[in-house]
């Protein structure tokens, strides 16, 4: 599988370093659509804050990703849904960390999760 990032600096608004405006995938053979994952422990407790529901969303992807013989190099496109703006900072940072600096094209929203211990949930597809 081989990608091309698209981020052209002309005409548009330049994408920040984290981030792509796009990412082309060629040759790949699997598609990976994970649903909204959310920073639940294996027994589905909320972690307490922000940074431990963070760190338990992308342990929860890894496992995904680990079931389809993929990890999160296969990430292509990832959106965040964020119960709060100043949660904003933490889930960059949390992304950043968990895709080793990598970008790819990503969306934050803010919104109203289904209930009121989830502060976070992230969903991605990735390809292989």
């Amino acid at each position: 599988m081989e990608t091309v990032a698209h981020s052209p600096n002309e005409g548009i608004y330049p994408a920040a370093s984290d981030y792509l405006h796009a990412l082309e995938v060629r040759g790949h053979e699997r598609l990976l659509f994970v649903a909204g994952t959310m920073g639940l422990d294996p027994a589905g407790v909320a972690g307490a804050s922000v940074a431990e529901q963070l760190e338990l969303v992308w342990q929860n992807i890894r496992v995904i990703l680990a079931s389809a013989g993929m990890t999160v190099d296969n990430i292509v496109r990832l959106t965040s849904y964020l119960r709060d703006p100043a949660y904003a900072g933490a889930n960059a940072e949390a992304r950043v960390a968990a895709l080793g600096g990598r970008a790819v094209p990503t969306t934050a929203i803010v919104v109203q999760l289904l209930e009121t211990d989830w502060l976070v949930e992230i969903e991605v597809v990735a390809a292989a």
